[in-house]
């Protein structure tokens, strides 16, 4: 039996730009990018190594620029890390697994390290996979825990659980994270919305930005535990304006909805460091009249814009400095 899953890359659409901070966001799946996972069963577990996990190189300089991409790990550390956290979390919950190996082996056309979540998306299609491989069935809220825990616990990688709730539940998703409902039932509010009331929307992206997100993060961790007001009150501002997001999509204010995602990112840059190159991106943007925003940590955008015409523009101007745009596919 060879068993097939996927997942996909995501765009943080409005909310906090991390939500370890019990706060609210509204992410939303992108299908023109994913991670397909093959596994089948045999004599013994074998994890096979994708092209992003390579270790014979032409010269120093392709090494170089390779480790700037994808660091010093590819993807296999990443299945390594799920199947042993998938094994602890059934022995923890009594669940029995059939005495059997398997062979896995991914792929994915996620744009590296540019906001778009690819990491998290190899672990969440390696967990369908082993669920399908050992007919395991964890609730989708679990899931999505697990995976955060895979990540940070085990290869010690700065993450929340926004990027995992929506590669679980795909589509477009309100959070929220408000510490009450966390420590109630150990894992926040999570409510589906009709993609198809959202406005036209694009993303951007460049690869040369490419940056690991636990470093985009900084020290804002480090002030919010410590009480840093200007943090504090900005998470809270991040959460009210994902609040009001949601109402502006309901209602297809997309205006406002607009405005409130330009709020978003203005407010990122006064705790956050950005670079040139970023903000640039985004500047140009709303230059062409769009609005702009982080889908992640950096390196991509996505925005809403008026019409075609205005889509043209982006496109012309974002190929001025080489700069993909595409609009995203979520059903």
């Amino acid at each position: 039996m060879i068993i097939n899953t996927s997942a996909y890359s995501r765009a943080g659409l409005i909310g906090n730009p991390s939500d370890g901070y019990y706060g609210k966001t509204i992410s939303l799946i992108l299908k023109n990018f994913r991670v397909a996972v093959t596994l089948f069963e045999s004599p013994k577990i074998n994890i096979l190594p994708n092209e992003r996990d390579k270790s014979t190189f032409d010269s120093i300089n392709e090494l170089i620029s390779d480790v700037r991409i994808s660091g010093y790990y590819g993807g296999v550390r990443l299945i390594k890390a799920t199947i042993k956290g998938f094994g602890e979390y059934c022995e923890e919950t009594n669940i029995n697994l059939e005495k059997k190996n398997f062979t896995i082996e991914y792929k994915t056309n996620i744009p590296r390290q540019v906001g778009l979540a690819g990491s998290s998306a190899i672990i969440t299609a390696t967990l369908r996979a082993l669920m399908k491989f050992y007919n395991v069935e964890i609730p989708k809220p679990i899931q999505s825990n697990l995976i955060l825990k895979f990540e940070s616990k085990e290869l010690g990688i700065t993450a929340g659980l926004q990027d995992r709730v929506i590669q679980v539940y795909e589509g477009l998703v309100y959070m929220d994270f408000s510490k009450e409902t966390i420590e109630k039932q150990g894992y926040g509010h999570y409510e589906h919305l009709d993609p198809k009331l959202l406005p036209p929307l694009y993303v951007a992206y460049q690869t040369k930005l490419s940056e690991v997100s636990g470093v985009s993060h900084g020290n804002i961790k480090d002030r919010y535990n410590r009480g840093d007001k200007d943090i504090i009150d900005a998470m809270k501002i991040f959460a009210a304006l994902a609040e009001r997001a949601k109402h502006c999509i309901l209602e297809r204010d997309y205006k406002l909805l607009g405005e409130l995602m330009n709020d978003n990112f203005d407010l990122r840059t006064k705790i956050f460091p950005i670079s040139s190159e970023n903000m640039e991106m985004v500047k140009t943007a709303r230059n062409c009249g769009a609005s702009a925003k982080f889908t992640g940590s950096g390196g991509s955008i996505i925005g809403i814009y008026k019409d075609e015409n205005m889509y043209n523009k982006l496109k012309d101007e974002f190929k001025k400095t080489d700069t993909v745009i595409f609009k995203p596919k979520i059903f």
